[in-house]
This record gives structure tokens, C-alpha cells and sequence, in this order.
């Protein structure tokens, strides 16, 4: 078994929200409020995935911070509005993603991003966190039409690779993306940012830690003891 491709969910995963955290305190005056605001965003998202609504994921990040502005009698400027949203673009990488990444490709992995982000942000959102000599290929579920977890983006994934899904394994901080992998044939490793309880319900992967380094440390040794 061929295990020398690495997907990377990119935001919250590979890329620090803190500065949006931050955005959205000052406009909402609420220290949860881009917490809130994301999680409407995912909800939605797969909303959207189930009932085959098809729009963007920035478009969505759009309606969703209207709505939540809306939900607390907040009215936002357009420049308020627009500086929220440009900061997904300009998102600074965790300090242990470079040298994780750049150890994978030392090990022989080809390692890509995987993202409900469009083609246009992540491209963005890489360059502009230094990313692009580490990461090797990009795929947005934009290319299909929905998001993760749907089963088909994660096919998808595995088609563009030209590898089986078994031979493939997500990273990310999200239970619903590594539990939405493996049950589209995915290995997973979960990297943990929040310190919140991996839901129980969900598929737990093999490997878990709360740093990248040692996750890919781990994910290296595994796949040498198959050789």
C-alpha cells in the first residue's frame, strides 16, 4: 500500500484564525462572536452539501456574517464588512506547519491542500502565509460543487490524486472532516487546536496529537512500519 499522499484542511488547521477572532471582537464586542459565526458557517455549508444548494464558500461566509450581524442588531459598514472578510486571505500559518510540511517532503509525501475554501481564496490564503513551495497541489471542493463532509468531495479528492482513498489521510482540527474521511474510505489524523473533547459519535482516527510536528512524526512511523 502506496501511503505517500497527505491532505491538509487549510482553515483552522494549517491557518491561525486568531486575527479574524480578533475582527470580529471589535466589531460585536463579543469574545466568541467569530467562533459563533463560523460554526453558522459550517452548519450551512453542509446544509447546502445535503440539499444541493450550490454557491461558494465565500459567498456563504458573506450571508452568514449579514446574518449574524442581523441576529444582534449590529449594522455593519461596507468597510467593516469587507475587512472581516479579506482577513480569510491573509491568515497567518500555525508555527508548527512549515516545518511539518517541509519534513513531508523531505519524507517523500506529496502533500495538498484540501479546503471548502474556493479556488481564488486558497490560492490567496497560501501565497499569502508563505505556503507555496510547501504545499504541492491545491483542491477545493469548488470543483464540485458542494463541501466537506459530503462523500463525493472527498472521491473527488482521490480521483484528482489518481489514488485509491485508502491510500490517502486528511489532517485537520475539524471531528466532522476526519470523521467525514474515513467514512468516505479516508485515513485521518486529527490535529488538535481547540483542547475540545473529539466528538464522541464520530470515527476517531489513529493518529491524534496537539502538535503538527509530532502528528507527522507519527504518521512517517506508521507508514514505514508497511514497507
Amino acid at each position: 500500500m502506496a501511503r505517500d499522499t497527505i491532505l491538509f484542511d487549510i482553515n483552522e488547521t494549517v491557518l491561525d484564525l486568531s486575527a479574524l477572532r480578533a475582527k470580529f471582537e471589535v466589531a460585536f464586542s463579543e469574545p466568541y462572536a467569530a467562533q459563533t459565526w463560523f460554526a453558522m458557517l459550517l452548519h450551512n455549508s453542509t446544509v447546502c452539501a445535503l440539499t444541493g444548494v450550490k454557491t461558494g464558500f465565500a459567498a456563504l461566509a458573506g450571508a452568514m456574517l449579514d446574518a449574524f450581524a442581523a441576529r444582534r442588531g449590529v449594522v455593519l459598514t461596507g468597510v467593516q464588512r469587507d475587512e472581516i472578510l479579506s482577513t480569510f486571505a491573509n491568515l497567518r500559518p500555525y508555527a508548527d506547519v512549515e516545518p511539518s510540511l517541509r519534513r513531508l517532503q523531505h519524507a517523500g509525501y506529496r502533500t495538498v491542500a484540501f479546503t471548502n475554501s474556493s479556488s481564488d481564496l486558497v490560492g490567496r490564503q497560501i501565497s499569502n502565509a508563505g505556503l507555496t513551495e510547501r504545499l504541492d497541489e491545491i483542491i477545493s471542493v469548488e470543483e464540485v460543487g458542494s463541501f466537506k463532509p459530503d462523500p463525493k468531495v472527498y472521491a473527488y479528492a482521490a480521483d484528482r490524486l489518481k489514488r485509491p482513498t485508502s491510500e490517502l489521510r486528511l489532517i485537520a482540527t475539524h471531528d466532522w472532516d476526519t470523521h467525514g474521511a474515513m467514512a468516505a474510505g479516508l485515513l485521518a489524523g486529527y490535529i488538535d487546536r481547540s483542547g475540545a473533547p473529539y466528538h464522541p459519535l464520530f470515527r476517531r482516527p489513529d493518529l491524534i496529537e496537539n502538535d503538527m510536528i509530532l502528528l507527522v512524526e507519527k504518521i512517517i512511523s506508521s507508514d514505514s512500519n508497511l514497507a
